[in-house]
């Protein structure tokens, strides 16, 4: 089967246009839009069942993870640019493997909004087999498969039935939540979720990140690094909008404990030889709720998973009846719900007043919590990257109360 058949669509040069990230929205209009000459093509992913309620923006700003590098939002054009590796095959879980990873840009065309456009950069032909690792991650992040569709599906019918939240129009949360192409780096991002502030989480993943492109820039087959050279002569990359500057000297030792940080996390999951990620996957595809106690057990085999960390791997997988708890959750239910709760008590609590949502009690409560922090800060989707890390204690308090809140939490 040739090229256009497979719905791919190639040219040999292309001008892509990006937006700094450091920059705010009016200093990217001002600024104007860079352009620079790479290969390309082009991948159609069909929505299927979705597309009647989907919209990229609403299925990617959903959770904080999309605010964690490699992923970059462009809150302009409504795109999501990252890497995604060309295997699904390959024994290395890592972000950037041997197998090599390639550049993407992800668009729902409003001329054609049953179906995504997934750009790959740098490349102008993929076999069959890297065109579906590409589109399965794709599939994966957005929550497309059909057990997700209905997932998604059944918790909007439960919201209509109890009258859950305001109108549709205030309310951006479809029930659909954002995650990660692979298992292995949703893993390693709820591990950084861990008691930390929120613009300490952004800079672990983006030291993370810059280090793993360190490391293999200079190698020959590594398709994202090709990308990065190539475009590194001009003032302003591409690769400036997802691949972290080089910190000011100042900032240097706080960067490189990032770096060392986000490593270690990196490097408890992957030296777990007997957690088999792709099993575990593949249980969570197939199997029901009987499976999420087996499951959480061995998530909690793992050095450094806790409760609240496996609690959140599991809801990445598609578990929603356990509602991850903390300090945030304690403030929420205070807030909402006018509800004391404790470290001792907030389990006890979050069942009672979530429970009818059954098995999807942590659709409900993320549904008001994403309606909160949108509420404070207007659309995520809309917000600059450069904003992400003033989602700080001090913005969150309670106008009514004004009381303070211990941390951000956008990311749990």
């Amino acid at each position: 089967m040739n090229s256009k058949e497979m719905g791919i669509n190639c040219l040999e040069e292309e001008e892509i246009e990006t937006q700094p990230c450091d920059h705010s929205k009016e200093d990217d209009e001002d600024e104007g839009r860079r352009t620079s000459t790479l290969p390309w093509c082009e991948l159609e992913l069909p929505l299927g069942e979705a597309a009647e309620t989907f919209r990229l923006d609403k299925a990617v700003c959903s959770h904080g993870l999309f605010m964690m590098a490699p992923n970059h939002w462009d809150p302009i054009s409504k795109t999501l640019t990252r890497p995604l590796r060309l295997s699904l095959v390959d024994d290395d879980y890592s972000s950037f493997s041997s197998a090599g990873s390639v550049l993407v840009t992800i668009s729902q065309p409003p001329e054609h909004p049953n179906l995504l456009n997934v750009r790959v950069h740098g490349t102008k032909s993929l076999s069959s087999l890297q065109q579906h690792a590409l589109l399965a991650q794709v599939s994966r992040m957005l929550r497309l498969s059909e057990t997700e569709e209905r997932a998604v599906k059944e918790f909007q019918k439960m919201s209509n039935m109890f009258n859950y939240g305001d109108n549709e129009d205030e309310r951006n949360f479809s029930g659909r939540v954002f995650r990660s192409p692979t298992l292995f780096e949703d893993m390693v991002k709820c591990i950084l979720l861990c008691n930390c502030q929120w613009s300490r989480t952004l800079s672990m993943a983006q030291s993370l990140c810059e280090l793993k492109l360190e490391m293999h820039c200079h190698s020959s087959h590594f398709p994202v690094a090709k990308v990065v050279s190539t475009v590194a002569d001009s003032p302003k990359s591409e690769t400036d909008d997802f691949i972290p500057k080089t910190p000011a000297e100042k900032e240097s030792r706080r960067d490189i404990k990032d770096c060392k940080s986000s490593q270690t996390a990196e490097d408890c999951i992957a030296d777990s030889c007997g957690v088999q990620l792709r099993h575990l996957e593949e249980v969570s595809n197939d199997s029901g709720l009987s499976s999420y106690n087996k499951l959480a057990d061995q998530l909690k085999e793992i050095d450094g998973f806790g409760p609240f960390t496996c609690a959140n791997v599991l809801m990445c997988m598609g578990y929603y009846n356990v509602i991850p708890t903390d300090t945030e959750t304690i403030r929420h239910l205070a807030q909402f719900h006018a509800k004391k709760s404790t470290t001792r008590t907030v389990h006890r609590d979050v069942e009672k007043i979530y429970g009818n949502y059954a098995p999807y009690q942590f659709l409900a409560y993320w549904s008001e919590l994403w309606h909160f922090y949108e509420k404070r800060f207007g659309k995520l989707s809309e917000m600059p990257c450069s904003d992400y890390k003033l989602i700080t204690a001090s913005k969150m308090k309670t106008e009514k109360r004004g009381t303070k809140r211990k941390k951000a939490s956008i990311g749990k």
